[in-house]
């Protein structure tokens, strides 16, 4: 697949100049700062990515897309934030990106204008950000939590564990829901306010991420940190979506690259004389991902193009969300599967791509899920 054609097909779906410009871009960025030794070298690094690059990120204005411009951002959406996350997927490109994104998202939902104003110029300049919502009942609801906050004399004393914090020790904060008189509330924590002992690394299945459970026991925050109690369900509700969303464009992205890995693989490798690319098994497996993985990228640019609809920007985010799953599920499945016994080795390209489908499915609901919510959508 060349990127010319992939740009181009970008033309019919809905896209903005700004969308094919940041494609651009992103495309050569990635490709170049994310080559495959490196994503392998950077997996048993204790940070999990290079701050230098972290920095160019930081300076291209990349965190900057979605924030208004009275807070030193671009202006933007987050229709434009989707060429940046599929290039990502695309070359494995690990980093603080996405979890930094959501918490501005986050922010942009919920937060007061004194909260915004002092969190959202950082983020825009290269601050990292992230959240916490995530816990061991491992429900994919993020109002279910158990994590609870207790009121007295202007602070806020929390309680609870929270699992699945992605690059938590590299974020300045932590934006962790609890809940507060039995209602969820967001609570702002700035990393200073949490030891060394609260954070502990998570074993997960993608070696790439970097994810943390966060002790919450007797962090204290002052109320003003809290967010606007009458703005939960929004926040709620644009944090789903906008991480359906970029998940959805990691996953396009990466069943992209897990494609052409397996194209290159199928038009090299001889086995009984000839190449298995031209044997029918092989083939139309191949043609059918790359059929799925065209839906994908359709669902993914039309949900960006319907970003802030009502209605139908939930019903095209969750369409995207399911069809990238799968899509990204199979098609590295079945290249596991094409490159026989070497599939199954740590050194085949296709593992951290399995890999990484299933974090992503496990932080956003699978495919499954997703198509479980969207006929509550569409049926109702």
């Amino acid at each position: 697949m060349k990127d010319e054609d992939d740009m181009d097909n970008l033309g019919t779906i809905g896209t903005t100049e700004e969308q094919i410009e940041l494609m651009d871009v992103a495309t050569n960025f990635c490709r170049d700062k994310s080559p495959i030794d490196k994503v392998r070298t950077l997996i048993d690094d204790e940070l999990g990515y290079d701050p230098a690059i972290w920095q160019e990120i930081g300076e291209l204005g990349w965190l900057a897309i979605a924030i208004p411009e009275a807070h030193d951002g671009v202006g933007l959406s987050m229709a434009e934030v989707v060429p940046i996350a599929e290039q990502m997927g695309r070359n494995l490109m690990s980093n603080p990106f996405g979890s930094t994104t959501l918490a501005a998202q986050a922010l942009l939902a919920g937060g007061s204008e004194a909260q915004q104003a002092a969190w959202l110029p950082k983020i825009a300049a290269g601050a990292v950000a992230t959240l916490a919502l995530r816990e061991d009942n491992g429900d994919w609801d993020l109002s279910n939590i158990a994590a609870t906050g207790v009121e007295s004399g202007g602070k806020v004393t929390l309680s609870g564990k929270k699992q699945l914090v992605l690059w938590a020790d590299s974020a300045e904060l932590i934006i962790a829901s609890v809940k507060i008189d039995g209602a969820v509330r967001f609570a702002l924590i700035e990393r200073s306010a949490l030891s060394d002992k609260a954070l502990r690394r998570e074993t997960v299945i993608d070696e790439t991420a970097r994810s943390y459970e966060v002790n919450l026991d007797r962090v204290t925050v002052s109320t003003d940190a809290l967010f606007d109690a009458g703005r939960t369900r929004e926040t709620l509700e644009k944090i789903e979506l906008a991480a359906g969303l970029i998940h959805a464009a990691e996953m396009t992205g990466g069943a992209q690259s897990v494609i052409d890995y397996t194209l290159e693989y199928l038009k090299t490798r001889k086995q009984f004389g000839k190449i298995i690319g031209s044997y029918q098994a092989l083939k139309h497996p191949t043609v059918n991902n790359y059929v799925e993985y065209e839906k994908a990228r359709t669902h993914l640019y039309s949900a960006a193009h319907s970003w802030g609809e009502q209605g139908r920007g939930e019903v095209a985010v969750r369409m995207a969300a399911a069809q990238s799953h799968s899509s990204y599920s199979t098609s590295a499945d079945r290249a596991i599967q094409f490159h026989g016994g070497f599939g199954f080795t740590h050194d085949c390209d296709a593992q951290l791509h399995r890999r990484k489908a299933i974090l992503s499915g496990a932080l956003i609901g699978d495919a499954a899920y997703q198509r479980s919510k969207l006929a509550n959508l569409l049926f109702d």
